[in-house]
């Protein structure tokens, strides 16, 4: 049976852990993990990471970080067995990177604003592949982050509204629009509208340095903190839920949200 290290606290003793994890007397569902069965596990920690920094936890930021980091070692490690490539190669992936596309830092490149930062960034990415794809956005972005992302490059090849008063214009424009697929019952007409919709007021957003994933993001984590405080509110009261008349259950949502 293997031991655990004795120095939790170094970054050699997670390697070890997930080296036992995956070794012959390791865990048995830990063992049968490939790149692909990980996949979805690296994409959930980072949207609870997200959730964390929303709610400030700064308990939680530490644990997902860690949650996080424990995926980039598995995977690692698998790699690793298969002798493809190991943890340190990551590492020196990562930093060769890292000082490749800070120029401004590591070399003579002058780069005085976040913009001209990320404009050289971009340059020598493409640089990097071969050839320059206005969309390199990965596709599995959460929809209304890849519309915002969208309007950050069009921007660049000077394809964007000049401020955010044109936005909503736009914005006004499409919920007219909306409408107009509402009343004609088409279905289809309404999907396309509403997602004309919620890319406009993405740009909008970013037109007024906000993130409307982060922002949507926030809403849905309020709204279900105070949905619970509702229906604990109408249980305290002695009340059922399922019998409570719908102004009554706007009352306890007022409430709730006081």
């Amino acid at each position: 049976m293997p031991k655990p290290p004795e120095n939790l606290r170094e970054f050699a003793g997670l390697l070890k852990v997930v080296e036992h994890l995956r070794g012959p007397d390791g865990c048995p569902w830990d063992k049968e993990q490939t790149h692909q069965t990980l996949t979805r596990f690296a994409i959930e920690e980072a949207h609870e990471l997200g959730e964390a920094i929303d709610a400030r936890d700064e308990k939680a930021i530490r644990d997902e970080l860690g949650d996080l980091l424990l995926q980039v070692v598995l995977h690692s490690e698998i790699a690793s067995q298969e002798k493809r490539f190991d943890i340190n190669d990551v590492i020196q992936n990562i930093s060769e990177k890292m000082v490749r596309r800070h120029p401004h830092v590591f070399a003579d490149v002058v780069a005085k604003t976040s913009e001209d930062v990320l404009d050289n960034w971009a340059e020598i990415k493409a640089k990097e592949k071969g050839h320059k794809d206005p969309f390199d956005i990965p596709k599995g972005l959460p929809a209304l982050l890849r519309a915002h992302k969208i309007g950050e490059k069009t921007k660049k090849v000077a394809f964007d509204w000049d401020n955010a008063d044109q936005c909503w214009d736009k914005v006004e424009e499409e919920m007219g629009e909306l409408k107009e697929a509402v009343a004609l019952k088409n279905r289809d007409e309404v999907e396309a509208e509403l997602g004309d919709l919620l890319f406009s007021l993405s740009q909008w957003a970013r037109h007024n340095d906000l993130d409307a994933e982060q922002a949507l993001r926030k809403t849905n984590m309020s709204f279900e903190v105070r949905f619970k405080k509702m229906q604990a509110l109408v249980k305290s009261a002695g009340l059922e839920w399922t019998n409570l008349p719908a102004d009554q259950k706007e009352k306890f949502w007022k409430q709730a949200k006081a």
